[in-house]
This record gives structure tokens, sequence and C-alpha cells, in this order.
């Protein structure tokens, strides 16, 4: 979109009556004083900048009197409903905020602390809403209206927005946009009480031993966050590339290659889909690959690659326990073009997948990885899973918080020898079962 047609877009009020019109108004006058000319050249903070001294050069000459807070208030609404989102705008430069959830024209939503609570907002009409939206995915050149009316895209900046609007949306227009998350450490982590010590030793040692890793939760838990942090301790010589449905891993590794879901254009052509770049990848000659998430048949080719000679990869599902994600995988491998019997998907993932690392989030808000489980089964065995670390909840107290307490248990031998070959400790608070009756095993389907 033009820089004129931003700003002189149709009437966008930023609240209704006197106070929408006095926005409106001072745009309007912006626009008179603006050259749009010089202005096209600037970057968009100097350009932000600028119509503030410019809009406040205004204010001052044609009134109306204001406070500091009210001019400053005033200032900040003009212009970022001629440059930004609006209402909006703030929201996406809170900190705190993680998501914003737009509802229709009258109830946004935000979530902050792992809570979501409403905030008194609202949009002046529903055309006002559309605008802001066609002007979030008019910056990824993508449109939304009755013929196209979903839209999943990442922004520039590197928040995910999803848009679905009516007939398909029974509630008004719906805007929903996920913040890139910051990028933690396993030693923030802990601080954040989402694992502790001994357990990052643990997955430490896993990940530089080799180890397959899938990390396990619902949605929000923090999975890409953990795998980031996962991903961090990739030692820095190896090739790793990143596939993501919208790119959010943060590797800071020298040699690492980003690869990136595209969908369909407006005439429904040019998809390049996660199972695409899974394949794609492995002619890349990749130390290690990481999927931001398997939600289909590119699981197959995952698991083949895992059990084929690429350890130590990396992938998030979305399942509520580790017994869960493995009938998720096996599900998922199964929706493959490729028809192999459930028997030998089966197969395939005692063959490929090593550790389940399972994360869940309390009531309380908080995201904590509730265990890390170790597939100890072979070939055509059931799944038999061995507990290394689990998390305890105790019941919510009157504050509204959930406690509990970490506990390890003993790992199998043959997790033991891995890391012991790949120079990698036990950690003591484990140790190492000397019979199975010392390993918190159990079977899955």
């Amino acid at each position: 979109m033009s820089l004129r047609a931003r700003i002189n877009a149709p009437e966008e009020k930023a609240g209704r009556g006197e106070d929408g019109h006095l926005v409106a108004s001072y745009r309007a006058k912006l626009l008179e004083e603006i050259d749009l000319a010089e202005m096209s050249a600037l970057s968009p903070a100097e350009r932000r900048a600028r119509l503030e001294r410019v809009l406040g050069h205004i204010i001052s000459r044609e009134g109306p009197v204001l406070s500091t807070v009210e001019r400053a208030q005033l200032i900040r609404r003009v212009v970022d409903e001629a440059l930004g989102l609006g209402i909006l705008e703030p929201l996406l430069e809170d900190a705190s905020v993680t998501e914003i959830m737009v509802n229709g024209p009258d109830a946004i939503f935000v979530e902050r602390g792992g809570r979501v609570e409403q905030l008194p907002l609202r949009f002046a009409s529903n055309d006002q809403l559309m605008q802001t939206i066609e002007r979030i995915v008019s910056t990824v050149n993508r449109r939304v209206d009755e013929s196209t009316p979903m839209v999943d895209a990442r922004l520039p900046s590197g928040e995910r927005v999803n848009v679905i609007i009516p007939p398909l949306s029974l509630t008004g227009a719906v805007l929903t946009i996920r913040r890139f998350p910051r990028s933690f450490t396993l030693q923030e982590l802990i601080g954040l009480g989402s694992l502790d010590e001994p357990m990052l030793y643990l997955l430490a040692g896993l990940v530089q031993a080799r180890f397959n890793i899938i990390v396990s939760g619902a949605t929000g838990t923090g999975k890409t966050t953990l795998l980031n942090a996962l991903s961090g301790l990739i030692p820095a010589g190896e090739r790793i590339i990143t596939i993501e449905d919208s790119a959010e891993l943060q590797l800071q590794q020298p040699h690492v290659i980003r690869l990136e879901s595209r969908p369909p254009n407006v005439e429904g052509k040019g998809r390049v889909t996660i199972r695409d770049l899974v394949r794609n990848s492995l002619r890349m000659r990749p130390d290690r690959i990481v999927v931001g998430e398997v939600r289909g048949g590119e699981s197959l080719d995952m698991l083949q690659a895992m059990s084929t000679g690429h350890d130590g990869s990396l992938a998030t599902v979305h399942a509520n326990s580790a017994e869960d994600a493995l009938t998720r995988l096996q599900t998922l491998a199964s929706m493959s073009d490729v028809e192999i019997p459930f028997v030998a998907l089966h197969d395939q993932i005692n063959s490929a997948v090593d550790v389940i690392v399972q994360l869940t989030r309390f009531a309380d808000g908080a995201r904590r990885i509730t265990e890390i489980a170790l597939l100890e089964s072979h070939g055509g065995e059931p799944y038999r899973l061995a507990t290394a670390a689990r998390f305890d909840a105790l019941p919510m107290t009157p504050d509204g918080r959930v406690h509990g307490s970490y506990v390890h248990h003993p790992l199998p031998r043959r997790t033991a020898d891995r890391l012991y070959m790949a120079g990698q400790p036990v950690p003591q608070a484990f140790g190492i079962a000397h019979s199975a009756d010392q390993l918190a095993t159990r079977e899955a389907r």
C-alpha cells in the first residue's frame, strides 16, 4: 500500500464520537503538511519521528490546548492510525504480551505470563478492523476477502498472523497475532521454573550425544521456546537445517540453513510444504535437522531421516503426553502418500525416536517440562517408555499458584552407554539402573 493510501485511508476512528473525529481531523491535516516523496525515502523509524514532529507543530499552532500527557496521547494515536495498526500498535510494543486475539471489533484479548485477559479496547467498527487486517496482510503481499477468507503468515518483524473472516467466522473478522518468542537458554528456563539443573545437564548430554528428541506439548506450552534452547546446545561446527511453517527459531551457530514453507498464491499455485522441505534437506548434507512442528505426512520423512544416519535431529509435535506423542507420530506418518502398514510405522518409530520431552502449561500460566521419557522398545515391541524425570504437581494454592517438585529416576544402561561413548557424563541425580526393576517404565499402545 502506498504511503498516501496508508495515511489517507478511509476514516479509521481510534475511538467513538468526538475523540475519533479529532484523530481523523488531525490525520487529514498531517497529510496536507508533509512531503510524501521525502517521507517515502525515510526508514520506518525516521518516518514516525518526522510525523510526530510535524503533528506537534500543527497542534501547537491550531490547538486544542492539551496537557502534556493528552498531547502525547493524541500524537501517538494519530501517527499509529496513519502508519501503524491503530489501537493494536501499543500492544505490539508491549514486551509482556505474547499473543493478541481480536474476536470481532468489540472483543480484544491478550496473553501475558501464560494467562489470557480481555482489554477495555474496541475497534470503532467492523470496517476499521478489516482495514487494520488488510494493512497487516498487505505487508506480506497477501489479501483477505470472501474468496480467500483465511490467511496464515509471518510478518517481516517476526510475528505470526492468522486471519479468518466471514462467512467462515460467525463472530466477525478474527485476528490472532502470535509474538516472536524471545530466545531463552536452558539456564534461563531454570530461573522460570520450567526445569531443574539435573534435567538441564541430562538434556545437554542427550543433545550432544546425538539422541533424536521429540518435544511434545499442547498449544502454548512453550515447545518452540524449548526447541530453540535445545538447538543452542548443538556444537558450532555442525551444519544445521531448520524447517518451519513460520520461522521462529533463532539459532546462533555459524552454519545454520533456515527453510520456511510457502502457502499457495492467489491462483492456488506455488505451495511448498514442510514435507517438500524435509525431503530437500536430506540432499543438503545436514548434520542435524530441526523441524519446528510435524503435523502431516512429513513425519514419515522425518522418521526415516532419524533412523538412517541423521542422528541428533529435533522436532516438535502436538500431544498431551509422551504416549500420545508416539501415537500421533504414527498417525501423522500414515497420512503420507506412501502406503505403509501401521506395524511398519510402529517399527520405524521404535527405531527413530530416542527421547520425548513433554511440556505442560498449568492453570497458573507456568510452562514446565513434566516428563523426560526415553523410548526403550525395539522393532515390533509395544512402545515402552522409561521416565528419566518428571514434575509432580501439588494442588493449586489459594493464591492461584501451582507448586511441585522434580523427581529423577535412574537411566537405562543403553542410554548411559551412549552418553559415555559420546563423552557425556550421567548426571549424579539420575544414576544408572542396574536392573529393570529400577527403571520407571511403562508400556504404551
